[in-house]
């Protein structure tokens, strides 16, 4: 071979050997886009809805690499399953590309529990909406605040704002049926009427007009005398009003003493 090769002229041999480099250049340029699909593309499958062990299962075995971008959360749908996948199903795409998932989380993420109270039904279901809350059951009771929230219950007991609770749990929400609660109307005869309007403040009940006497100087220590509803009406029997309603009042200097139960329903005048 070295006599075959010395036996030729110098530019002969320069000149195979540029051709045998070409060749095997050609031939590693080949193999190489063999080893690595250079070119080669396929259509990506849907794995929306599986689980992540069958998506993953599904996309390797075609030759795809699988990485999970996200974990949301979503009560609606199994743990762990896929909700979003990246590049989206159908495209083309390169084998061995990456496809990036997202999945749903396996627990419930712990919040906050947001301040629902005095807040309107329909203000506390946007809120509780945007905390990943749900509403459970409605329960009325007689406050003349309508449908105003009076209470947030979570499992069955009242649920302080900033307690951590699951999201998509759900909240009871204790809302005003506008009527009030109705009771017997208090007696305020010989209190003051700083202390008549506290007693009042207390049960829901707004003072009206309030008649003084000439004398009466110091409105807030003066003392009651006479209502209107009265505790008892015409036929001693106990007066009933509802929260949100008025007391009409009158005012003395001295506290009297109740010669007849002025409590008693009279027309004013």
């Amino acid at each position: 071979m070295f006599r075959f090769l010395t036996s030729k002229p110098l530019w002969v041999n320069i000149l195979a050997g540029v051709i045998l480099l070409i060749l095997l250049l050609l031939l590693f340029l080949g193999s190489l886009d063999i080893i690595t699909h250079h070119g080669k593309t396929m259509k990506i499958p849907s794995v929306l809805g599986q689980s992540i062990d069958q998506a993953r299962k599904t996309l390797e075995s075609q030759g795809f690499e699988v990485q999970i971008q996200d974990s949301v959360y979503n009560d609606t749908v199994p743990p762990l399953q896929v909700l979003k996948q990246f590049p989206e199903p159908d495209n083309l795409v390169k084998v061995n590309r990456t496809l990036y998932l997202t999945i749903n989380m396996a627990v419930a993420p712990e919040i906050e529990m947001p301040n629902l109270l005095s807040m309107t039904f329909r203000n506390a279901e946007m809120v509780l909406q945007r905390y990943g809350l749900k509403i459970g059951d409605t329960v009325f009771k007689p406050d003349f605040a309508r449908n105003s929230v009076l209470d947030q219950i979570y499992n069955g007991t009242s649920i302080k704002p900033g307690t951590k609770i699951r999201q998509g749990s759900s909240i009871t929400l204790v809302l005003g049926n506008g009527v009030g609660m109705e009771f017997v109307v208090p007696d305020l005869f010989g209190l003051t009427y700083r202390e008549a309007r506290s007693a009042l403040s207390e049960g829901g009940l707004i003072i009206g007009s309030v008649v003084s006497d000439a004398d009466v100087q110091d409105t807030a220590n003066a003392f009651v005398y006479r209502q209107y509803p009265g505790r008892l009406d015409y036929e001693g029997k106990p007066n009933h009003i509802r929260q949100g309603q008025i007391i009409d009042i009158w005012l003395s200097v001295q506290k009297r003493e109740r010669i007849v139960d002025s409590s008693a329903v009279q027309l004013p005048h």
